[in-house]
């Protein structure tokens, strides 16, 4: 295994968790409002929306919430697409060996 995958899977272990997380509280309370929504009980559950924008009580990352979530989900997916992309290079060298 090369350095720089072994740097690449280690970035990705690092970022996991701090791009899970907010991408799931992103979906959780999405879904969640939506069903609020449709169900006419919108304005009872204005604070799913806050969480789901990024607002956290006193602490207000809406302006940049969308663009970190964007950012770290383009990482992991990058991320990914390489490991994968050098395993099936890999396999493709053990066969012709």
């Amino acid at each position: 295994m090369h350095i720089r995958e072994n740097r690449l899977r280690h970035i990705k272990y690092v970022l996991a968790p701090f791009v899970v997380l907010p991408l799931l509280l992103t979906l959780t309370t999405g879904s969640l409002y939506q069903i609020a929504d449709l169900s006419g009980h919108d304005q009872e559950f204005d604070w799913l929306l806050s969480l789901h924008k990024g607002n956290f009580g006193p602490v207000k990352l809406g302006f940049i919430y969308p663009f970190l979530n964007a950012l770290g989900l383009l990482i992991m997916v990058v991320a990914g697409f390489l490991l994968w992309y050098r395993a099936q290079v890999r396999r493709k060298q053990a066969q012709s060996d």
